[in-house]
């Protein structure tokens, strides 16, 4: 009798348990296809996820790059107060999800520390000049800003990822000078950069920009993971070619620019340019003819005949390139910027070219490797303002909750997370 009392007891438990139990578990399955209420803000939750100390694994290729881990209700609240669509999802039915990206171009990545996020910008900018700060702050990813000074001073090691604003690392101020010299923003633009310069020891800005781009390709080198847009991704590549020649036209830093400037251009020095020709022309709004902007036929044509193709990487043999082109299509709008997209025929070699305008000289998304870390350039301004110019309103995001040109970017916050997850044997 007693032994019965006992075993009903512990089979009454047992019941009332196993709700709690299954429910510990379960899997919640973010899914990043169409039927995604806000991909931008899905990001944020697998942020907010990994600094709470819990993994996420990232299914590369499967419905639109989807993110997965353990079932939580701080997880599943994040998503419902976000607005982000979500399934729990039961471990038979992960195990069949894991079953298919094992049997398709799909791979599993794990990530498990939330990086530590730097965006080089000014000090006189706005939030809503950058993209990227747009992106961060709708999906609610923290940030810090730091400038030339922090950069010099050794500060970026303290971070894993580093986005540059659409800054002119060739110190000629985006070379607005023909258009907008008389320009209040433009003569305040012109003052914080020259006392920067001066404050630092340095009796030029260009001399100091490029000592910056210099400081930035050593983080690089060191392991860092830098995202750069519009005019950053371009100007980076002239700087350091540019070490120790003077391209910058009098106008704008008091003397002449050095005679043979052209052919004294290094391009070993640059990440991922080669052979192109500087602009020294101060009343010329372009800094070389890296940027295809002033002949891309959709400028004139307008946006619904502008658009670039994601490359369909091997998830398997290539996860890093196919981490930072997951999205939910495949052919994504084009916007332009100071540098709008990249010419085909002046890459190097070893780059990884990610999205591209078919039928053109023109590259839109590119990767590649240095030392132990990583550069990524995205040409444009930003993804959902075709023609930005200056003075525009901001872009409010949440009327771009899918936009696939903002998820490109969001891609590039995760990857330093990522560790590819070991397969069984």
């Amino acid at each position: 009798m007693k032994n019965s009392r006992i075993k009903k007891i512990i089979f009454t438990l047992s019941f009332l348990l196993l709700p709690f139990s299954l429910s510990h578990a379960d899997k919640i399955l973010i899914y990043m296809d169409l039927g995604q209420t806000d991909h931008l803000k899905a990001y944020g939750v697998a942020y907010r996820t990994l600094e709470q100390g819990q993994n996420v694994e990232w299914l590369l290729n499967y419905r639109g790059g989807s993110f997965m881990t353990d079932f939580g209700e701080e997880v599943a609240d994040d998503c419902r107060l976000s607005g982000v669509g979500f399934s729990v999802i039961d471990l038979s039915r992960a195990a069949s999800i894991y079953r298919e990206i094992e049997e398709s171009n799909m791979e599993v990545v794990l990530l498990e520390k939330a990086p530590a996020i730097a965006i080089y910008t000014p000090p006189n900018k706005e939030p809503w000049d950058d993209a990227v700060t747009l992106a961060l702050t709708y999906a609610e990813i923290p940030y810090t800003t730091l400038w030339d000074e922090e950069v010099l001073r050794g500060e970026l090691e303290k971070y894993d990822w580093l986005h540059l604003h659409h800054e002119d690392f060739t110190g000629q101020y985006g070379k607005f000078y023909g258009s907008f010299r008389n320009a209040l923003w433009y003569k305040q633009e012109v003052a914080t950069c020259e006392l920067m310069a001066k404050k630092l020891g340095f009796k030029k800005v260009p001399e100091e920009k490029k000592t910056v781009a210099r400081a930035i390709k050593d983080y690089i080198a060191r392991g860092g993971f830098v995202f750069a847009m519009c005019s950053a991704t371009e100007t980076l590549d002239i700087a350091l070619a540019a070490e120790g020649v003077d391209i910058v036209p009098q106008e704008l830093d008091g003397d002449p620019v050095d005679p043979d400037c052209q052919e004294r251009l290094d391009y070993s020095k640059a990440f991922a340019f080669t052979d192109f020709k500087v602009s020294t022309d101060a009343y010329k709004y372009e800094h070389s003819d890296i940027d295809t902007g002033p002949d891309k036929t959709a400028a004139r044509l307008g946006l619904e005949s502008d658009y670039f193709t994601l490359f369909d990487f091997s998830a398997k043999l290539d996860p890093v390139p196919t981490m930072l082109v997951q999205n939910h299509v495949s052919v994504v709008n084009g916007f332009m910027g100071q540098n709008t997209a990249f010419r085909k025929s002046l890459l190097k070699k070893y780059v990884t070219i990610m999205g591209e305008t078919e039928g053109k000289d023109e590259v839109k998304y590119i990767h590649g490797n240095f030392g132990r870390g990583t550069w990524t350039f995205y040409g444009g301004h930003d993804p959902e303002d075709y023609r930005h110019m200056v003075g525009d309103p901001p872009t409010d995001l949440s009327l771009h909750k899918s936009s696939p040109g903002y998820r490109l970017i969001l891609n590039n916050i995760l990857f330093p997370a990522a560790k590819k997850k070991e397969r069984k044997t």
